[in-house]
């Protein structure tokens, strides 16, 4: 099944998002590369919100956020409502993340897994589905600006 995937990174991941790019086109995707293309130093906050926007302007289903580690890109990704980002190192947690909080983005860190592991990640995250039912209601909560009350 063809989707519509944002892809975005900072400096230390542009190799990386480099590779899993051409990798997902390959598959058939249509891919929005958003950038970085190179070592010189950037922003990672910058890309995370570029990656975002597109999810919420709908000129992307999902996305696949990559730093160094991926702790400042998902942060970034999630400052807005419209994304659902969960940090992943390996397929499991990829899956469990669409399952249950219909993540719409994954974040990888480049500088703790390898590309094979990173493929292996965005291939269960696209494979797998959400649950709904019980976890529907938890996550129409992650889009709420305001909290519930304890």
């Amino acid at each position: 099944m063809s989707r519509r995937i944002a892809i975005a990174s900072d400096h230390a991941a542009y190799a990386m998002k480099a590779e899993l790019a051409e990798w997902l086109r390959a598959q058939g995707h249509d891919v929005l590369d958003l950038g970085t293309n190179g070592p010189e130093s950037v922003d990672y906050p910058d890309y995370g919100y570029r990656l975002a926007g597109a999810i919420e302007d709908g000129r992307a289903e999902t996305g696949v956020a990559l730093c160094g580690s991926g702790i400042g890109i998902s942060i970034a990704v999630n400052r807005n409502p419209a994304a659902r980002c969960a940090l992943v190192s390996e397929p499991l947690s990829a899956s469990l993340a669409r399952q249950h909080n219909d993540a719409n983005v994954i974040a990888l860190g480049a500088r703790l897994i390898g590309t094979e592991m990173a493929k292996a990640c965005v291939t269960a995250f696209l494979e797998t589905e959400f649950l709904g039912d019980r976890h529907q209601r938890r996550v129409d909560k992650l889009s709420q600006l305001e909290r519930s009350p304890a």
